[in-house]
């Protein structure tokens, strides 16, 4: 009897230690010694920072300016500029808010460069070495990290415009309003663009001015525009105006502008 008793104790504790939940471990890059170097770009990986910790150096690259409500579940990253570009710091598909801090030197003495929750921007200059510190910002309340998905690459090239305006356009004698017309060329990676209109014209002993823009999709070819502008400040009439035109199109983290400044004549 004492011998299946002890069997059944051995069997009992056996099955209570194939029972325990396996626990992650802290990631190799939890601390800034640990810190992962980015050989090429672009790069990327996903890792469990569910076991991540956080110290006193995380505090330090979250200053005032960045103002980030915790930096939980820290992991390190560390790049180095080859040549001056815009990189990208992508951790918005991670399983959890994630916030970055970027900064150059070392903990003790850091250079705050950017930081901001879900993805950054910022311009490297070639030779210069930048921390990036991932963190869990508990925007969501919850949780210590998770599935952390971070992609590090060189943003793509500032989109390009090109805008024309025709020397003469055209005025509503019902309405006042003028419309001008030209055409645009722009880079088909351009997320979205626009043109604006300032015209201005000389009537009698008054001056008439108006504003007027309109959305254009950029697809790489040229496409005719056109903007009607309403006087603020009276009615558009035959003759000469002065019309100021901006076309502007936006990646995801910078913009390309083309300006004009054009003698038009306004025709009925």
């Amino acid at each position: 009897m004492k011998r299946l008793t002890i069997a059944i104790g051995i069997v009992a504790v056996s099955s209570l230690t194939f029972a325990m939940p396996v626990m992650a471990a802290a990631p190799s890059n939890d601390i800034y010694a640990g810190r992962t170097v980015i050989g090429s770009l672009p790069f990327s990986e996903s890792i469990d920072t569910s076991e991540a910790t956080t110290d006193s150096s995380d505090v330090e690259l979250n200053p005032p300016e960045c103002g980030a409500p915790a930096t939980d579940a820290s992991v390190w990253y560390e790049v180095s500029a080859t040549a001056d570009a815009t990189l990208v710091v992508n951790v918005a598909a991670s399983t959890y808010s994630a916030g970055v801090s970027v900064a150059t030197g070392s903990p003790g003495s850091f250079t705050f460069v950017t930081c901001g929750p879900g993805a950054v921007a910022f311009g490297a200059i070639n030779g210069e070495t930048y921390t990036i510190l991932v963190f869990d910002d508990q925007l969501d309340g919850t949780g210590n990290g998770g599935t952390l998905a971070i992609s590090v690459e060189e943003a793509p090239p500032t989109p390009q415009i090109n805008v024309t305006v025709d020397r003469s356009g055209t005025f509503n004698r019902v309405t006042g309003s003028a419309t001008i017309t030209g055409t645009v060329t722009c880079d088909a990676a351009a997320e979205f663009a626009f043109i604006d209109v300032q015209l201005t014209q000389t009537v009698g002993r008054f001056i008439v001015s108006g504003f007027g823009e309109t959305e254009i999709v950029c697809d790489g070819t040229t496409q005719p525009w056109s903007v009607e502008v309403s006087g603020s400040s009276g009615l558009f009439k035959g003759g000469r105006a002065l019309s100021v035109t901006t076309a502007v199109a936006c990646g995801l983290f910078d913009c390309g502008f083309d300006f004009e400044e054009t003698s038009v004549r306004l025709r009925g």
